[in-house]
């Protein structure tokens, strides 16, 4: 397993990747679009590749202050093989690099299993509330 940061090349393989993984995402994270608007700000996505497939994906931000991690997802035949783990370091590695100090991040309250994870890499629950708008 390799990890290389996103090129188009892997546009296809990615979309099938979170159109699987994120089925009931809303309409403003459609994959083409995220990809577009992430590739006008910066290079930080990130893919796994396992014998010439897509098997993981990580995007990652950073502000100047903090850095921030997004569509971590693991395909179905590789979870629990160590391909999440190893994207979630990666990416954060690639923060720590651009000065960053802490990572945040957002998971669905029902999504238990995935806050187990993250707690496993060292992430803790910080009492937030969470709050967006669409413009």
């Amino acid at each position: 397993m390799h990890i290389k940061k996103y090129n188009d090349t892997h546009r296809a393989g990615l979309i099938a990747l979170w159109e699987s993984s994120f089925p009931n995402n809303p309409e403003h994270d459609e994959p083409n679009l995220m990809l577009d608007m992430k590739q006008k700000v910066d290079d930080l996505i990130f893919v796994a590749i396992e014998n010439g497939n897509i098997s993981g994906s990580c995007i990652a931000g950073f502000d100047g202050h903090r850095g921030y991690l997004y569509s971590v997802a693991v395909s179905q035949n590789s979870r629990n093989s160590g391909v999440g783990k190893k994207l979630v370091t990666h990416a954060i590695e690639e923060l720590k690099q651009l000065g960053c100090l802490k990572v945040n991040l957002h998971i669905r309250p029902t999504n238990t299993e995935v806050a187990e994870f993250y707690k496993s890499l060292g992430f803790e629950i910080e009492e937030r509330i969470c709050m967006g708008k669409l413009i």
